[in-house]
């Protein structure tokens, strides 16, 4: 929930933390009890001289667009300094059993449930952009690659060759100029991968072709700790709610993705909302700037 607490965070210059600072490997929550969905809390950062939101992402373990939509009123390479930085480091886990992995796209984020303990590991994912999107499935990691080759699909060379003049090579090695880092997860036998990346931008972003891209720290913890066979569920799920503690009301809503949402699935999510929110004209004046401006934050309805 958006507290006002502050957590003094030092940071470093801008220049070393170009060169030092990397990701939190894993950022894991302890889940207390099935039926309840709240994890973490966010951190209130204060900014010093040389932040900018692409290093906070890094140094947090966040994604770039989660930091934009938490923080509208900042310029994410010009902030000011003294000012504060909500981190969403806050949410509600997805509605769907808590097995494997789950990437729930409107929030770029993949959770990993580890199997035998009340624990979750969450991570920012970079994601399709529109018109590529990555698929929804329900599927499971049917390979494990170090040092994967890249080998650009013919609908990448023909894009490629449209917006550059010039095709990809037909194989890209291992090595700093290729897209898929140093480890990728094979979804099911399909051409869509759970991959590393040479850049640092795109990670908590529609920016891919459809894969899933993560920080490099990030995915070699995955490729180290999840088995071949752990089930995948990629999930469209903007508006997430629960019921805490029986009486706290607690809504998380993500920009959707446009080139996902259906009729159906608009009607659905509709009804969902008003049978969760009800006929509270308090708690829909609350609602409705963040319906109308998704921030992603965890909102508790209070009358």
């Amino acid at each position: 929930m958006i507290k006002n607490k502050r957590s003094l965070v030092t940071s470093l210059s801008f220049f070393i933390a170009l060169i030092f600072i990397k990701p939190l490997t894993a950022t894991v929550y302890e889940i207390e009890s099935k039926n309840k969905r709240l994890i973490g809390e966010p951190i209130i950062h204060t900014v010093v001289k040389g932040d900018y939101f692409q290093q906070l992402a890094e140094q947090y373990d966040v994604g770039f667009l989660a930091l934009l939509a938490a923080n509208p009123e900042h310029d994410p390479f010009l902030l000011k300094v003294d000012t504060e930085v909500v981190i969403p480091n806050q949410m509600l886990l997805p509605f769907i059993s808590r097995k494997g992995i789950v990437i729930n796209l409107p929030e770029l984020r993949l959770y990993y449930y580890s199997p035998e303990e009340n624990k979750v590991h969450v991570f920012p994912v970079g994601i399709g952009r529109q018109g590529l999107s990555t698929p929804l499935t329900s599927t499971v990691i049917g390979e494990k690659r170090k040092d994967p080759d890249w080998r650009p699909t013919k609908e990448m060379q023909e894009r490629h060759f449209a917006e550059h003049g010039k095709y990809l090579p037909d194989v890209v090695p291992a090595g700093p100029n290729n897209p898929f880092g140093k480890y990728a997860l094979r979804l099911g036998t399909s051409e869509y991968l759970i991959h590393g990346s040479n850049k640092r931008f795109g990670i908590g972003m529609r920016a891919s072709s459809g894969c899933i891209r993560m920080y490099d720290d990030d995915i070699k913890w995955l490729f180290d700790n999840v088995p071949v066979n752990t089930k995948v569920r990629v999930v469209n799920q903007p508006v997430k709610m629960s019921f805490e503690n029986g009486d706290k009301q607690l809504i998380e809503i993500h920009q959707q993705l446009s080139d996902l949402e259906t009729t159906k699935g608009n009607v659905i999510l509709t009804k969902a909302m008003q049978r969760f929110v009800g006929t509270n004209r308090e708690y829909w004046q609350q609602l409705l700037p963040v319906i109308e401006k998704p921030h992603g934050l965890v909102v508790e309805l209070a009358k």
